[in-house]
């Protein structure tokens, strides 16, 4: 799949030269302090791009924990100045006056984009003062890239406009879904159904294999006329019929159900009504790892189980199946990488993304407003 925006290592740049450059600065914090770099690290190589050019950058980026969006970047301005010479601006004109005073090769970093009014709503008299603060701009930040921000979608209109290097190749890689080698293995976990929905139907065709795990499982199962009990499940029917005949379809053939606080391995038919499932069970490990075995390329986005109550030891037994497969494998999901960053197995699959909606989006559509805005 070709997309025709260019890319930061294109651009004709010389030392001073002004570049405001969005990466993905949404990071964990605990305790006052970023708890996961992840993101950050990703994003390296166009920081040090743009710092060995000896331009003067201006970082722009968000930070939210699913309650407020506008928190400060304050704790991840602390962590992102151990790696780099950078200042804090807490609006447009201090960050006017930061500019004339940095040298070349060093940063500034922008208060969240979020507190900004008109950011959400892709204000174009906001856009244009983001826009006047560089002479150039670098979308680093694929992961928050559908989302049709000022920062994100805006910016463009007015200034020459490049994808960051982790832009690139997270749309690269991604793009390899569309075409890859066969035979092929989709496995789609987690919830949010309304966005996955439209995914499963799509790589039913692209797929020799589609493995629908987590809550995203208990719609189909549901269907199919199996007892769910209390487990999460969409509200509304969102075309099952068309998907549960399917012979590609795989789902889980026995489950973890919890009752009470304690948890018993059930096989899919012995659910009780006052139980609700909360992870695969072994018997659907195995058959993944089967399958994973025989599969040349494996695409992941979702966690097995309810992570957030600590159940995660199944979809950390399929994170290492995928990576020592000798598969061609692309992972991805904001949870999905929470509940397996401990193992230490990161760089065992041939690409992570930083992508949670973003990576749905961009496989569901082939595109993303952020990618739109670069290519115009």
């Amino acid at each position: 799949m070709a997309f025709n925006f260019k890319v930061l290592n294109e651009a004709a740049i010389s030392a001073g030269t002004k570049v405001l450059c969005q990466i993905d600065l949404n990071l964990p914090i605990q305790a006052g302090a970023v708890a996961d770099s992840f993101r950050f690290e990703k994003t390296l190589p166009t920081l040090n791009f743009l710092k060995e050019r000896r331009v003067k950058t201006v970082l722009l980026g968000h930070l939210a924990d699913g309650k407020n969006d506008k928190m400060s970047l304050a704790p991840v301005y602390e962590y992102v100045k151990k790696f780099f010479p950078t200042r804090f601006a807490s609006d447009i004109k201090q960050a006017e006056q930061i500019l004339s005073e940095i040298k070349d090769g060093e940063f500034v970093m922008l208060e969240n984009t979020r507190r900004f009014e008109g950011e959400k709503e892709n204000s174009d008299t906001l856009a244009k003062e983001f826009a006047s603060l560089g002479s150039i701009f670098v979308n680093d930040a694929f992961s928050v890239s559908h989302r049709s921000h000022a920062s994100i979608v805006g910016i463009p209109k007015f200034i020459p406009s490049y994808a960051g290097l982790l832009f690139a190749d997270e749309v690269s890689n991604l793009s390899k879904a569309f075409n890859p080698p066969k035979p092929f293995m989709f496995i789609l976990a987690g919830a949010k159904f309304e966005t996955k929905f439209p995914l499963v139907k799509k790589f039913l065709e692209l797929a020799d294999t589609v493995f629908l795990g987590g809550a995203l499982a208990n719609d189909l199962l549901k269907y199919k006329g199996y007892e769910i009990g209390l487990s999460k499940h969409a509200s509304v029917d969102l075309g099952f019929a068309g998907v549960a005949s399917n012979q590609k379809l795989l789902l889980p053939i026995d489950v973890v159900a919890e009752r009470g606080g304690m948890a018993t391995i059930k096989d899919v038919a012995s659910v009780a009504t006052d139980e609700r499932i909360v992870d695969a069970g072994p018997k659907t490990l195995a058959l993944l790892k089967e399958k994973i075995a025989g599969a040349k390329f494996v695409l992941w986005n979702g966690t097995l189980g309810a992570y957030e109550e600590n159940f995660v030891k199944p979809t950390e037994d399929l994170a290492r199946y995928i990576a020592f497969s000798g598969a061609e494998s692309v992972i991805g999901g904001g949870d999905t990488l929470a509940s397996i960053s401990k193992l230490n197995l990161l760089d065992k699959f041939s690409f992570v993304s930083t992508g949670g909606g973003a990576m749905l989006d961009f496989l569901a559509k082939g595109t993303l407003p952020g990618i739109t805005a670069l290519e115009n």
